[in-house]
């Protein structure tokens, strides 16, 4: 204890070279803030006219001058995390450079912008990248089709197992009755239940059959082959009764959207599964993330898709009561998306 005064003479000679280590740097934090201070200024009034909407305030050689000052800004900010300086300052330039980043190189496009590009070409784009996916995808629900009809036909028992115990459309149903839930008239009721059964189960298929392609595909196929079965049977059963071409006409309508939607959004699957199966040079991380990049727009569409044949549902089946126009309907719509997809744009 008797050396206390060394130890106070001590603690002060510490402080004192404390004072002298602290004293340069914050004179060196002074001189780096006041150098800078007049372009950090100049870019901080630039970025808010900017995010204010008064462009038209800034002269042309502020907008030159933009990325410039924003590079000298992220230099500064640079230097100013190595050397520590000033707190309050690295803040500041923090911040002013994530502003200055979103004017300078932040999306320009809007969401009407982007649609309007998607509308234009990004969709029929993202389905002609994918077409030998839907000539796969065409030939599992065609084969479904066939398979359906042969299988009902060989016998009608398997009928109630493909398109559901439906009481007004089974074998055992007279064609007078199934000719009356195609023209609606006294069974409108039964008739919309049914189409709303159809489009509520179709849509379903369609986000399945896209979900499920990470499982090598199988379950896009098998879903592909289950509903086509589906339809193969119902062909069957209104040709049995002389309504074939009635009951063609009646899901024309509507159906020519909603199976193309299905078509895609089951292409989009296996395009997917076949990613993961065989990733060639990539990862298979790698390869099913770049399928899903690509057939992500495909599936954005089959929504949208969905979307316009439940309108069709809704509304053009619903008014319209003869076969010629349900034909006319049905054949316009599926003209179009074939335009749309495989013509429109094919060039570019």
């Amino acid at each position: 204890m008797r050396d206390w005064p060394e130890r106070i003479r001590a603690r002060f000679r510490r402080g004192g070279e404390d004072e002298q280590t602290i004293a340069p740097a914050t004179l060196r934090s002074d001189r780096f803030r006041q150098a800078r201070e007049g372009d950090w200024r100049r870019l901080e009034a630039i970025v808010t006219a900017v995010e204010k909407g008064r462009l038209g305030r800034l002269s042309d050689a502020d907008l030159l001058d933009l990325p410039v000052l924003y590079r000298q800004l992220a230099s500064s900010l640079a230097v100013a995390r190595e050397t520590s300086l000033d707190a309050a300052a690295l803040a500041y330039l923090e911040a002013l450079a994530q502003r200055a980043w979103f004017i300078t190189y932040g999306p320009r496009e809007n969401f009407g912008g982007w649609f309007t590009g998607f509308i234009l070409g990004g969709w029929s784009r993202a389905v002609r990248a994918i077409r030998f996916d839907i000539l796969i995808a065409l030939a599992l629900m065609v084969a479904g089709v066939v398979v359906g009809w042969m299988m009902v036909a060989h016998d009608p028992a398997f009928y109630a197992m493909l398109a559901g115990q439906d009481p007004a459309r089974n074998p055992a149903t007279s064609a007078k009755q199934l000719r009356e839930t195609l023209f609606g008239g006294q069974n409108q009721d039964a008739l919309a239940a049914f189409a709303a059964y159809l489009f509520g189960h179709n849509a379903q298929i369609a986000i399945l059959c896209f979900a499920l392609g990470f499982a090598i595909g199988l379950p896009s196929v098998l879903l592909l082959l289950q509903n086509s079965g589906m339809l193969g049977a119902m062909l069957w059963l209104f040709h049995g009764k002389g309504l074939l071409l009635d009951f063609s006409a009646w899901i024309a309508i509507h159906g020519t959207t909603e199976l193309f939607a299905i078509l895609l959004a089951g292409a989009g699957g296996i395009h997917i599964g076949r990613a993961i199966a065989f990733p060639g040079e990539l990862s298979v991380m790698e390869s099913a993330a770049a399928a899903g990049r690509r057939t992500a727009p495909v599936m954005l569409g089959v929504v949208l898709m969905l979307l316009v044949a439940g309108m069709l549902e809704g509304f053009a089946r619903q008014l319209i009561d003869s076969t010629p126009q349900r034909l006319l309907v049905g054949g316009f719509m599926l003209t179009f998306w074939l335009v749309y997809f495989f013509v429109y744009g094919a060039r570019k």
